[in-house]
């Protein structure tokens, strides 16, 4: 029985800011600002959280849903390292919001980046092993970016966003190859975020995790799937995206160690087959949680799927968790990436605003909205002009207030 994503969304956010300008600003090296293959990066207002990212991508998914069929939303996992509470999950926020029945598995997941790949693995099983016809799931990664990067070579590249996702038995826009999934883990500091106002990075070493990851997983998958080889059994292929030139990298590590092919061969296969799903990457960030699957949608909007075609699809997560998995891409995934057949994830990248860097220094401040915040209220007033013009009447969520830690949310 197929299992697989039926419909795919990303929210990514309203502002942006680019990324030349903030090397500028920052005073960073102009050097390794190349590497990076990035031109903007999504920006959130401080009333904004991975709650309101991810209840943003989710809505419109949810709204095209028949009554009848939302009932059959049964279970919902979010994906996150932005986590707001040690105990209570942003899922429950999610649901409250997103209106889902009250008989529905609720839980929140977290294992760095790898955790939309967790929370997308865990629904396909558990919706296979339902009993109820037409039973679904709703799978969102989101995450927002800390203060601790301020000033960093990580600033440009962290977005704010979300991926939601639909997960059922008619899967249109990835149709999962159950089984054919290969995997590596162990442990290693390469990032972390031991508390509100720390990220720690190892760049060098997170690097070197992923490029051996990228490889081990590869191995481990063709074990289990016979006769898989790395250019000819997938049409495409999509990896964790945190900044593009991670993604050009391990793509080249994956085909020297698998083929031995010259540089000119492995760069017109990237071009072809890699390239389409950075498109997007490119103008949001590392959207952590959900950088694979904004990845995935930017692969479906910019490549050719006139016929059904099969993607090779890598997950990262530092501290490490990895997986190589694979599934089908139908001709019809477009119609189902997006809110809706008349808004593609590419409009909602043009709604954006672009920003100055002083605006961006102005407006952010993630303290606001953080993890352990005991008392705030967030004022509209505050975010003008943005607010108004870029939120004010669209219908998306907001943070309110935090009364006691308790999060109250408000729809524009």
């Amino acid at each position: 029985m197929p299992i697989g994503i039926e419909a795919i969304n990303a929210y990514v956010g309203r502002l942006s800011i680019p990324v030349r300008a903030m090397f500028a600003g920052r005073g960073l090296a102009l050097d390794r600002f190349e590497n990076l293959m990035m031109d903007e990066k999504s920006v959130n207002l401080p009333c904004e959280d991975a709650v309101t990212n991810a209840v943003n991508a989710a809505k419109p998914l949810i709204d095209a849903l028949p009554g009848a069929e939302r009932e059959r939303i049964e279970l919902l996992i979010v994906g996150t390292e932005s986590g707001v509470d040690f105990g209570k999950p942003l899922s429950t926020y999610v649901h409250e919001y997103l209106g889902l029945p009250a008989r529905c598995r609720s839980f929140e997941v977290k294992h760095a980046c790898y955790g939309g790949t967790a929370a997308l693995q865990s629904a396909g099983a558990i919706i296979s092993a339902s009993p109820i016809s037409g039973a679904r799931a709703l799978v969102i990664a989101a995450d927002a970016p800390s203060k601790a990067a301020r000033g960093s070579y990580w600033e440009p590249s962290e977005g704010a966003g979300a991926v939601a996702m639909l997960v059922g038995r008619d899967p249109r826009v990835l149709d999962i190859d159950v089984g054919a999934s290969g995997f590596h883990t162990y442990e290693v500091m390469d990032t972390a975020r031991p508390s509100t106002d720390a990220d720690l990075v190892d760049s060098d070493l997170s690097l070197m995790a992923y490029l051996s990851c990228v490889e081990a997983c590869f191995e481990h998958y063709r074990e289990r799937v016979s006769g898989a080889d790395v250019r000819h059994t997938f049409d495409y292929l999509a990896f964790h995206t945190p900044f593009g030139g991670m993604v050009k990298g391990a793509h080249r590590a994956l085909l020297r160690s698998q083929l031995r092919l010259p540089p000119e061969r492995v760069d017109e296969d990237f071009a072809r087959r890699v390239a389409p799903s950075l498109a997007y990457p490119r103008q949001v960030g590392n959207l952590f949680s959900a950088a694979l699957y904004l990845a995935l949608c930017s692969l479906i909007e910019n490549a050719d799927f006139a016929t059904a075609h099969r993607v090779g699809l890598f997950s990262y997560g530092s501290g490490c968790a990895s997986e190589f998995y694979s599934g089908v891409v139908s001709p019809h995934a477009r119609r189902s990436t997006g809110a809706g057949p008349a808004r593609s994830v590419r409009d909602a990248l043009a709604e954006r605003q672009v920003i100055s860097v002083a605006e961006y220094d102005a407006l952010n401040n993630p303290d606001l909205r953080a993890f352990g915040v005991r008392t705030a209220t967030f004022d509209p007033g505050d975010y003008e002009p943005f607010f108004g013009k870029l939120f004010a009447g669209h219908g998306l969520l907001v943070l309110g207030r935090i009364d006691n830690y308790h999060r109250e949310y408000r729809w524009t």
